[in-house]
């Protein structure tokens, strides 16, 4: 299919969950896509939905969602351990692929997605929404800008204290479960677009709780010629969120959060400079549908800012990050 500029992109939303309403909201301040259909496993489900958020069709599979002709584009919110059979369900459908991250359980997986959405010139991406808000874009604009002069070093925490779940998402080995893969993928995924997805040397550690997965870690990713990322999480411990790159000439400063940050400071030497302030009325999600959207447009087939070969190597990267604490998944 074609898409000239004024096509809105056709959205099927694979999943009823949270994450999903939160994406189907922020459709609504895009200028290129609109929510044509739901997907879900019952069709209560997917009725209650597409009702809730004016969607037009409503699907009791998945299978029925991907295969209805009028769909572009399957956004993906469904949890990791079932990214991989969802984002083949829809490449094999032909459809344009958006999938939440982490992109799936393990490198191997994703190889397997990418290698076919490849094979059949289909587009595919990591909704690494982070990477696309404006507070971001602006920090890579200013490391490219040389404004804090070389970057040496990175630090960024991200974590919480969530209730005692062991059968929710966030402690369940069977859905996945742990900090890493949870909230570690945020500031892992903003090292590497500072310092690269290939560090030289990897050290870690954690504590693995009752349930068998991590509920907190730190890391520290050794690059060529000294420069480092230092990273901490957890979804048991309540961490100040915030990111800072340091270079040779100053630093930046993202407050608050790296899941979706509203603000960057640039500071030289130790004088704030400037201050990027995001005041939109979008949640976030907004900014890479509509990436999707042009990337499209574009005849592209990934994004440039969020590449599939730098979402493999993040994705090996956790790989061998819990390859070092022992920590497997069922099936794997």
């Amino acid at each position: 299919m074609s898409y000239n500029n004024a096509y809105k992109v056709r959205w099927g939303i694979l999943s009823t969950g949270w994450i999903a309403s939160q994406f189907v909201k922020d459709l609504a301040h895009t200028s290129n896509g609109i929510a044509a259909a739901v997907g879900s496993r019952s069709q209560e489900s997917a009725d209650k939905f597409a009702a809730k958020y004016g969607i037009a069709r409503a699907y009791a599979t998945y299978e029925d969602l991907v295969n209805d002709p009028e769909v572009d584009a399957v956004y993906i919110g469904t949890p990791h351990p079932f990214h991989k059979e969802n984002a083949l369900l829809a490449l094999r459908a032909g459809k344009a692929v958006l999938c939440e991250k982490p992109f799936t359980v393990n490198s191997g997986e994703l190889e397997e997605v990418v290698s076919y959405a490849r094979e059949h010139k289909l587009f595919l991406m990591e909704a690494m929404w982070s990477r696309y808000i404006p507070a971001i874009a602006k920090v890579r604009q200013w490391i490219a800008e040389g404004r804090i002069g070389d970057v040496r070093l990175v630090k960024a925490d991200l974590g919480f204290r969530s209730e005692w779940n062991p059968e929710g998402r966030l402690l369940n080995p069977k859905l996945g479960g742990g900090a890493l893969l949870d909230v570690g993928i945020y500031p892992v995924s903003f090292a590497s677009m500072v310092l690269g997805p290939h560090p030289v040397s990897v050290s870690s550690t954690a504590h693995i709780g009752e349930t068998g997965v991590d509920e907190q870690f730190s890391l520290l990713l050794s690059y060529a010629d000294g420069r480092a990322a230092s990273i901490n999480g957890g979804v048991r411990l309540n961490l100040l969120d915030e990111a800072h790159v340091y270079g040779t000439e100053g630093y930046i400063v993202v407050p608050g959060t790296l899941v979706n940050p509203k603000s960057a400071e640039l500071y030289i030497g130790d004088e704030k400079v400037e201050t990027f302030e995001d005041d939109r009325a979008s949640i976030g999600y907004a900014f890479e549908a509509e990436e999707v959207g042009r990337c499209l447009q574009a005849g592209l087939t990934e994004s440039p800012d969020m590449k599939l070969d730098e979402s493999l190597a993040i994705m090996k990267l956790l790989d061998q990050i819990r390859a070092q604490w022992g920590l497997r998944y069922p099936g794997e």
